[in-house]
């Protein structure tokens, strides 16, 4: 069982609906690894469909570097046939070529618009990754691997489009991010980064909806503002939210965090992997790598 660190709860950055809590943590055992947008601009890493007819649920992930990736779940990517998001956090070995578990977020196309992926700098918003991260542990407990209920994530990006007022021919949600972009930059230029943070707990009103863990501050620096997206996406969704969690309501979501019985799985690709169900159906897993937590997270579907 990996070792889930003290966390300190820092001072909330609030933005209309929206309330930021950074997490801090002693300096504990870290990995090397580069972050997937930086491998693959660097070209040491490429994500291609897995054969020239593709597979829906797969993405063939190929690493020359000689140091590890990290892939983390939720996160974008776009070309190829259609755009797809992770299905679990994914710690990619140096040397190496493994298929990793996707979903699509871009329903009506199926054609090539690049060979390799890049990119897409967007992350999923919270209910959209509360359904993913459901339905993965779902597969993950029938035996069938990080599997997710494709009809599900196409109806929350669907739901979105909806509430937003975002017409896309392909049901792309990388379109409701672009309708929206000037509102987004609005109001990520009111969330900065604040030193030190390794992770994050963000709260939509009275509604705690989510927590990033990382190992190491660096990490949590380069992904915020990518991280940040998809719930800025809720907050302009949301903005008649109101009332504001409290910083010990966090702590007390941490601690029962810490103190859950975690069922370790198996990962895809390097570390160790682990899930826990709450009985409200917040949803958490892990990646570890011997005594790092690589990265942690809370879905609460609030």
């Amino acid at each position: 069982m990996f070792n889930f660190p003290g966390i300190r709860v820092g001072n909330p950055i609030c933005h209309e609906s929206l309330t930021v809590f950074p997490l801090f943590t002693e300096p504990h055992g870290q990995v090397d690894y580069l972050l997937s947008d930086e491998a693959i601009q660097a070209g040491s890493v490429t994500v291609q469909e897995v054969s020239e007819g593709g597979s829906v649920p797969d993405l063939l992930v190929e690493n020359s570097g000689d140091i590890r990736v990290l892939f983390l779940e939720g996160e974008e990517l776009v070309g190829a046939k259609q755009n797809r998001i992770l299905n679990t956090s994914v710690l990619l070995p140096a040397k190496s070529k493994i298929k990793i578990p996707v979903s699509c977020v871009e329903q009506g196309r199926w054609a090539y618009k690049s060979r390799q992926f890049g990119s897409g700098g967007r992350h999923s918003p919270s209910k959209l990754r509360h359904t993913l991260k459901s339905s993965v542990s779902e597969s993950l407990l029938s035996g069938t691997g990080h599997r997710s209920d494709q009809g599900k994530v196409w109806e929350e990006v669907g739901k979105q489009q909806a509430t937003l007022g975002v017409s896309s021919k392909t049901a792309a949600m990388e379109d409701t991010f672009l309708a929206n972009q000037e509102k987004i930059n609005l109001y990520a230029d009111q969330f900065q980064y604040p030193d030190g943070a390794v992770g994050v707990a963000v709260a939509l009103g009275d509604k705690l909806v989510a927590v990033d863990l990382f190992d190491k501050a660096a990490t949590c620096r380069k992904v915020w503002r990518r991280l940040l997206s998809g719930f800025i996406l809720d907050g302009v969704a949301r903005t008649s939210e109101a009332g504001q969690v409290s910083q010990p309501a966090v702590e007390g979501t941490l601690a029962a965090l810490r103190h859950s019985s975690w069922e370790q799985v198996q990962p895809v690709g390097d570390g160790e992997e682990y899930r826990v169900k709450s009985d409200d159906g917040t949803q958490a897993s892990a990646l570890a790598f011997g005594d790092s937590l690589v990265h942690g997270s809370l879905l609460t579907g609030a």
